[in-house]
């Protein structure tokens, strides 16, 4: 970005954007939306999204690094507690906060994030819009009682409902966001869409296969490391162990004549080779670690931390 004259710099506006919501609600399907690529991986899957991904929106006049985060639920691990604190950072770091809900009325649960918000937000003026998604399985009409529902719990500095999968309403939200963006500098260049490593992007991709291809509790107790990363006369040669906290959750992954975990690497090194743009020969594995999503060490070894 070029700026002719230092009034052209003084109009720029840029911030921090944090997208917090319940597990499901379309967090980082608005987030790949507003891109333009994938940088965060998309499940039906509740509490796909583990750690808070960055994704850099430019326009003409202004810079937003939203913030995708873990769905906000009741932790019963070390690792659900890991991704609360993950949200939580993030609301002490936002210029604007983005409520994400679902097309119904608020629920019990939902007012683990009211309250969240409600005690970070006190402690400077943060602008937070009440972003309803999913509005393309809803009645138009239904949407009056759970705005009022939802006005019962807080003020919003803006009420906007969108489709996230069918891009309704987001030009409206960016354009919002913008208008409530301080002035501010350049925080990333203009090439730049996401702050992720090309490493950890890999290992999301490798885990959302797996996710994709598993039911009940195996999507949940899957990790993914990368553990050897060369690259050779343009050819990447990756290998990733996919871990599992039990030996009947790895048979499942393998599954029949290891037909399954051949899946899992075709489909996703496909898609590593779109990302890196290079042939990738991929190599996974599947191996245990007893309760990892409860020790802390083990957490930490696998990147959570």
């Amino acid at each position: 970005m070029q700026y002719k004259n230092l009034n052209e710099f003084k109009s720029f506006k840029s911030g921090y954007v944090s997208i917090i919501g319940r597990p499901n609600v379309g967090k980082s399907t608005l987030l790949n939306k507003i891109i333009g690529e994938k940088i965060a991986i998309v499940t039906s899957k509740p509490q796909t999204t583990r750690n808070r991904i960055i994704g850099i929106k430019n326009t003409e006049n202004a810079q937003i690094v939203f913030i995708d985060t873990p769905g906000i639920h009741r932790p019963t691990e070390k690792l659900g507690e890991f991704m609360i604190k993950e949200t939580k950072k993030t609301l002490k770091e936002a210029d604007i906060i983005i409520l994400m809900v679902e097309p119904r009325l608020p629920k019990d649960e939902d007012k683990i994030f009211i309250k969240m918000l409600n005690i970070d937000s006190s402690k400077k003026n943060v602008p937070i819009f009440l972003t309803i998604n999913k509005i393309d399985t809803i009645k138009k009409s239904d949407l009056l009682s759970i705005i009022s529902a939802y006005l019962k719990f807080m003020n919003f500095s803006e009420i906007i409902s969108i489709s996230a999968l069918k891009s309704e309403g987001i030009e409206l939200l960016i354009k919002k966001i913008i208008d409530h963006l301080p002035e501010g500098p350049i925080y990333y260049p203009d090439n730049i869409l996401t702050d992720q490593i090309e490493r950890f992007m890999v290992a999301e991709i490798i885990r959302e296969k797996v996710m994709d291809m598993t039911e009940d509790e195996i999507p949940y107790a899957v990790a993914v490391e990368i553990v050897e990363w060369k690259e050779k006369n343009d050819i990447i040669f990756i290998n990733a162990n996919i871990y599992v906290e039990k030996e009947s959750q790895k048979g499942i992954i393998i599954g029949k004549g290891g037909l399954r975990l051949k899946s899992i690497g075709t489909e996703a090194r496909k898609e590593i080779e779109f990302l890196v743009n290079k042939k990738v020969y991929l190599g996974v594995w599947v191996k245990v670690k007893e309760k990892w999503r409860k020790k802390t060490t083990l957490l930490k070894e696998l990147g959570y931390q």
